[in-house]
Order: C-alpha cells, then sequence, then structure tokens
C-alpha cells in the first residue's frame, strides 16, 4: 500500500537508450538460452566419469590401504603416492585438506576416484579449467590422462567452514 496514489499517466514505454538497453537484455537472454544446451551437449563440460554410492568410512579405508601399497614419499606428513599408470588412483577431501598427494606420468591414463569424508567439496584442478563437485556418500571416478609435466595445485571451490581457505592439494605429473 503507497501513501499517496501515483498520477494517472505515470507509466511512460520506453524510448531512445532504454529501448535499446532492453533490446541488448533481451538478445544476450536468447543468445545465453541457446549457449547452455549446446554447451551441455558438445562443450565437454560434464563428467563422463562413473559415480557409486559409498559409505565415507569404506572410502577411507580404500583410501588408507591405497596410500599404504603406493607410497613413494612424504611432504609436511602428508604421503606423496604414485599409482600404477593405467590403474586407480584415490584422491580423499575432508575438511580441510585434499589426501594424498598424487605423483602421476604425462601421458598415462588413471581412473582417479573422488570423494568425501564430511560435507560437499569442490575439486578445481589449477591452472586447468577442471571444476568437480565432490560429495560424501559418493564415489566419482573420473578417467584422467595427464597431457604436460609439472607440479598442479588442487583447490576447494566450495565453502566447507572457516579453514577452506587452506583446503589445498598438489597433483605431481613427471615426464
Amino acid at each position: 500500500m503507497s501513501i499517496h496514489v501515483p498520477a494517472a499517466d505515470w507509466f511512460k514505454a520506453p524510448s531512445g537508450g532504454e529501448r535499446t538497453w532492453i533490446g541488448l537484455a533481451l538478445a544476450w537472454c536468447v543468445v545465453l538460452s541457446v549457449a547452455m544446451p549446446y554447451w551441455h551437449l558438445r562443450g565437454k563440460q560434464n563428467s563422463t566419469g562413473e559415480a557409486y554410492a559409498v559409505e565415507p568410512a569404506k572410502f577411507s579405508e580404500r583410501v588408507e590401504a591405497f596410500v599404504a601399497s603406493n607410497k613413494v614419499g612424504e611432504e609436511n606428513g602428508v604421503p606423496i603416492v604414485q599409482p600404477a599408470p593405467g590403474g586407480d588412483a584415490y584422491l580423499l577431501a575432508q575438511m580441510w585438506r585434499w589426501y594424498p598427494i598424487l605423483k602421476l606420468k604425462e601421458g598415462q591414463s588413471y581412473r582417479l576416484h573422488l570423494s568425501a569424508l564430511d560435507l560437499q567439496h569442490g575439486f578445481s584442478l589449477q591452472p586447468m579449467n577442471m571444476n568437480f563437485q565432490v560429495l560424501p556418500g559418493y564415489d566419482h571416478v573420473l578417467t584422467l590422462t595427464p597431457t604436460s609435466s609439472g607440479s598442479f595445485t588442487i583447490i576447494c571451490n566450495e565453502f566447507c567452514g572457516i579453514g577452506h581457505h587452506l583446503m589445498t592439494g598438489r597433483v605431481i605429473v613427471e615426464p
């Protein structure tokens, strides 16, 4: 309820520059409406991996077994593991860390298993344009083939609490 009634001729149709901006906004809406299904189907933006239901504690046990059988070193108390080329690699998200550090071979394919123990995290491999949501209760399996060597940082891009800014991990790719 307004304090006073507006004048009878208060509405004026858009004209001039205002009409141009409204037209541009509508045209941009059409472009984005067409682009969304295109990128969904042809843009290779969706995971082509698999996902399985898993109890977080069971996934944690698998990660520990993986670490015990593939450990090649340690950095600041975090194990560095090197899976066999063509094999499975496990990465666990947990407040506020990625565990373990992965050491992979360039040009070799791996099945990367991702899961979280506690809550939703975001897997972002930098500087690649790779983003993935990691959820507790699901084992997400991605096929990964490193194409360049170096040290790549993993960050959590889903706010996960007070230590979120510290949640980083690494993937080391050797030639």
